[in-house]
């Protein structure tokens, strides 16, 4: 986080296209957490600004992944996608499009990258792929931002405890995923 502030604060008047860059590359990548630009944004611009140019940020990254991920892997069809939601987005167009990826952006343990990605490979056009995720992303974005702000305001010990805390969880996880996959 430190070294994307510091990127903030030495661009100047350029800040904000470079934040929107830094979420956009982000997004693109699919495999970084957006929460890093969201405290970035929040602790160089205040709450309430951090929080409209993150907000700004996750929706130009999403349509950008959108259409990247679709003009780019129009032949690629990805095997991982076993969730039976993200499967059914992938079949999906018009009304039910807009409402699967709504749902979609709204459960947190489901990666934005993937959504991305599935939408791009469905029939989904790209204006109910924006408004799904302008609306679906808006309360994820919010409980963010609001974390961000409460860890940003925690003392270190904390913010240490936190951090191990999130990497025990995510090393059960990874391990609990191969386990899984071994046995299949």
């Amino acid at each position: 986080m430190d070294f994307i502030s510091e990127a903030l604060l030495s661009s100047g008047p350029f800040s904000i296209a470079v934040s929107l860059v830094f979420n956009i590359l982000i997004s693109v990548l699919g495999f970084i957490p957006s929460v890093f630009i969201t405290a970035a944004n929040i602790s160089v611009f205040g709450f309430e600004k951090g929080l409209i140019l993150s907000y700004m940020g996750e929706i130009a990254g999403a349509v950008v992944s959108f259409w990247l991920y679709r003009k780019g892997f129009q032949t690629f069809k990805p095997k991982f996608m076993k969730n039976r939601w993200v499967k059914k987005l992938q079949k999906s167009q018009g009304f039910h499009a807009f409402w699967m990826i709504l749902m979609l952006r709204l459960l947190p343990f489901i990666p934005s990258g993937a959504i991305n990605l599935t939408a791009a490979l469905s029939k989904t056009g790209m204006m109910i792929f924006f408004l799904a995720t302008s609306i679906g992303k808006l309360p994820a974005l919010l409980v963010e931002a609001y974390s961000v702000t409460q860890v940003l305001k925690a003392s270190d010990d904390i913010r240490i405890v936190l951090i191990l805390l999130i990497l025990v969880i995510s090393a059960v996880y990874y391990l609990n995923r191969n386990k899984k996959k071994g046995r299949e």
